[in-house]
């Protein structure tokens, strides 16, 4: 929550434009920082020589398919010649662990489902451990509207409503056996809270808000949310970045 309110000042505004284009500039930023941590936590010199005496090696176990006992040799040379360089590059992993990580958080936070706008109707779901038997209600404050009836008896392992509400932050009751179990949600037109809430107490398994997930992208019937988006184009600009600045 901390890092939360200090991150929502610097990325807050990308909440503003759409998000595929908003990941399209986080995944550049993150490629941009990544490669910069790299290329100066690391002896560029060395992994230059390193990566030119991996081709050579590489190149030369082409050339020795006719002899085994040899390209054997070679091979033990590319694993240790690669074992240097990964070695290398474990520095600027670390560097860049944490922020990435933070910034990571905050995407999954803001970026990966669509947010309940005020009047739309929503489902919460109670999953159970096991298949119980009675009854649990769900007690809403005011603002929040049930579709139908409030008190429900439980058939199976779930129970479910649908709900709907005005603009703002609420806290949602659920009453079974005497125990109270409780689930946030916010109905906005930017923002929403974790839709999952595990409980594990041997009656009830977890509370759920059923969040549409963003899709930003479909390649021919794939459709990515903000992680898959984020993977090829950080694929992308890597590759691109690692060029313009010379990374080896």
């Amino acid at each position: 929550m901390v890092f939360e309110n200090l991150l929502n000042p610097v990325f807050g505004p990308l909440l503003a434009i759409p998000t595929l284009w908003a990941v399209v500039l986080l995944s550049f930023l993150i490629s941009l920082i990544i490669t910069l941590i790299y290329k100066y936590s690391t002896d560029q010199n060395l992994m230059k020589r390193l990566k030119d005496e991996m081709k050579e090696l590489q190149k030369e176990m082409k050339e020795l398919k006719s002899s085994p006992e040899r390209a054997m040799k070679v091979q033990k040379e590319i694993m240790r010649t690669n074992g240097k360089y990964m070695m290398q590059s474990m520095r600027s992993m670390i560097y860049s662990f944490i922020p990435i990580i933070l910034i990571f958080g905050w995407m999954n936070a803001h970026l990966a489902y669509e947010p309940i706008i005020p009047g739309q109707g929503f489902l919460t779901k109670v999953t159970f451990e096991k298949d119980v038997n009675g009854f649990i209600e769900l007690s809403v404050p005011e603002g929040i509207k049930i579709d139908g009836a409030a008190k429900k008896e439980i058939k199976g392992n779930e129970v479910e409503w649908i709900l709907s509400g005005s603009r703002g932050e609420y806290l949602l009751e659920y009453i079974m056996n005497g125990k109270k179990y409780n689930k946030e949600v916010v109905i906005t037109e930017n923002l929403y809270k974790d839709p999952l809430k595990k409980v594990n107490d041997g009656t009830v398994k977890l509370i759920e808000i059923e969040y549409k997930k963003k899709i930003l992208l479909n390649l021919f019937g794939w459709k990515l949310g903000w992680l898959g988006t984020y993977i090829i184009l950080a694929i992308a600009f890597s590759i691109i970045i690692r060029k313009v600045i010379k990374v080896y």
